[in-house]
């Protein structure tokens, strides 16, 4: 199933940094940024946890909340947050569900192997809880000032 500008998000719950559930579904009357990033503490990942947390204020002034999404456990996650003091929630894909359900999980190579990994990809989802805009193939660069533009 691709996912649509206008449709539903698919809703999920999801164990946070702090290792609490959350679920897409409770955020209903925000925006939600979900950003699905391939691995903590890897450079271009880190890059952009970094940048989310740079311009975080202007995401909290929109009344818009951040999530990072990736298939890293809670433990990896807490040690991320806390190296980078990122102040938005990561949350945990272990069996990468959610990233099927969003269509983000492609076929990666490396050193001649193949295998399944995360293709770094970012969904705006309205207060209704619909798709908004959705970013595939991410460059890391000014992408968090793209996000941006597209909440004025």
């Amino acid at each position: 199933m691709s996912l649509v500008i206008g449709n539903p998000a698919p809703d999920f719950t999801l164990l946070t940094d702090e290792d609490k559930p959350i679920t897409l579904s409770s955020l209903c009357g925000k925006k939600v940024v979900l950003y699905f990033y391939p691995k903590d503490n890897t450079p271009g990942c880190t890059k952009e946890a970094c940048d989310f947390r740079d311009y975080f204020s202007t995401f909290k002034k929109n009344n818009v909340e951040v999530f990072g999404i990736s298939k890293d456990n809670v433990k990896t996650h807490t040690q991320f947050k806390q190296k980078y003091a990122l102040p938005f929630t990561l949350l945990v894909d272990a069996k990468a569900e959610v990233c099927q359900a969003y269509g983000v999980m492609n076929k990666k190579s490396l050193f001649g192997k193949t295998f399944l990994g995360i293709q770094r990809s970012t969904f705006l989802i309205d207060e209704q809880g619909n798709i908004q805009k959705i970013w595939r193939k991410v460059k890391v660069t000014r992408h968090v000032e793209h996000i941006l533009n597209e909440l004025k």
